[in-house]
């Protein structure tokens, strides 16, 4: 995807036709314009996620399990599908209205639904965090890290490090970071 090695300013509808082996003009059949393209590739990207989400968690009562699921979806999707992820991340930023304001909600509705599954945890005395939100935003950044990262050639496979990142969130919403350590 040149999107994800250049960029989405840094890719020339010409580069895309040629990477498709078409000329030019025919990607006007299939899209009207780099845009359109970005867009779907967001939608589609950002839509995955939170339908994962969602089958993870939903039904689950457990709040430390619900937890370790979600976790497990965002690290996990961002180790395997991480052109995407970086394209969603660093581009989507050059969508243009309405598309803008419909991601950032979409990106809302991934926020609260973390941080929904955090307080609920704070609630029922098995998270101790201080801020749910804190804690929201430091371990969905931690799982969005891995696109930047992850190797399939690594030490560990994209399930390892979904496991990994799943135990450092319990940490994070039960407080056991030590912040007040010195």
């Amino acid at each position: 995807m040149l999107f994800a090695e250049r960029g989405y300013h840094g890719t020339a509808l010409s580069q895309i036709a040629e990477a498709l082996g078409i000329r030019t003009p025919s990607l006007y059949n299939h899209m009207r314009s780099k845009h359109d393209l970005l867009r779907v590739i967001v939608d589609r990207t950002t839509a995955a996620v939170l339908a994962d989400f969602h089958e993870a968690v939903d039904g689950v009562d457990d709040p430390v399990e619900r937890l370790r699921r979600a976790t497990r979806v965002y690290a996990h999707r961002h180790a395997t599908h991480r052109r995407e992820a970086l394209v969603v991340n660093r581009d989507a930023g050059s969508l243009e209205e309405p598309h803008r304001t419909e991601l950032q909600e979409r990106r809302r509705e991934h926020e609260h639904a973390m941080r929904a599954l955090i307080a609920d945890g704070v609630e029922r005395g098995v998270f101790g965090v201080e801020s749910p939100r804190l804690a929201s935003f430091a371990i969905r950044e931690m799982c969005v890290s891995v696109a930047r990262w992850f190797s399939d050639d690594g030490p560990l496979n994209a399930a390892e490090v979904a496991d990994q990142y799943a135990a450092f969130a319990v940490a994070i919403a039960r407080g056991d970071c030590g912040t007040n350590e010195r």
